[in-house]
């Protein structure tokens, strides 16, 4: 089975329920070795609930570390927001040790589900 660095987009005050089913939903039941997203949303009750809930860390990166990694799905409305044209999918690639994308951004529930693996060889 595989194994993947989970990037998130998500609201602040959203349910560590909907996080897991989420990245349940998207993933199945490949192994997660973490959750990443933009530092400002590291915090939330919800999220490290969600990471506590799969055993797994969250890792938070700055919106112009975000911006600094070329993704195939920015978007205009994500980048007048926070900072970055992508949250997902750029801390998935970050988390990954600059990995690869395998799963582009999907909305499940409102929650972004971005998801790549280390890059080997």
């Amino acid at each position: 089975m595989a194994e993947f660095a989970v990037g998130l987009g998500l609201r602040s005050g959203t349910h560590a329920d909907s996080i897991v089913a989420a990245v349940r939903e998207v993933l199945g039941d490949n192994v997660v070795s973490c959750l990443a997203t933009i530092d400002r949303r590291i915090g939330e009750p919800g999220l490290r609930d969600a990471a506590a809930e799969l055993g797994v860390a969250v890792r938070g990166y700055a919106a112009a570390e975000l911006a600094d990694v070329p993704v195939p799905n920015p978007d205009s409305r994500t980048a007048a927001a926070v900072g970055t044209g992508s949250v997902a999918e750029a801390a998935a690639i970050l988390a990954a040790g600059r990995g690869t994308l395998v799963i582009t951004k999907r909305i499940v529930a409102g929650v972004t589900i971005a998801a790549a693996q280390r890059t080997t060889g």
